[in-house]
């Protein structure tokens, strides 16, 4: 039953990470990635988007391909985690 959870929450990773169109990790890195995050999809989620968003520019022969990375980062910018915190006074 908990392998079931596991393949539910992979699964909804990679639609997050938009996989099916422009894949970039193995199942085995997502995984690692849910367990980094705890098994929080939103944050693996996060944490897989800053990575996907790395200058990914390429120019071969003639042939360019735009740099993507704005794209990943404002989709990272929906599972930003709220970064709360309470400053000590003195």
């Amino acid at each position: 039953m908990a392998e079931e959870g596991s393949n539910e929450q992979l699964k909804q990773l990679k639609i997050n990470l938009r996989e099916t169109q422009v894949p970039f990790f193995e199942d085995e890195e997502l995984q690692s990635q849910l367990d980094r995050a705890g098994g929080d999809i939103e944050l693996a989620t996060y944490n897989c988007l800053i990575i996907k968003a790395e200058e990914c520019s390429l120019s071969v022969s003639g042939l360019s391909i735009a740099d993507s990375s704005a794209y990943w980062l404002r989709l990272a910018a929906m599972y930003r985690p709220n970064c709360t915190t309470t400053a000590k006074g003195g």
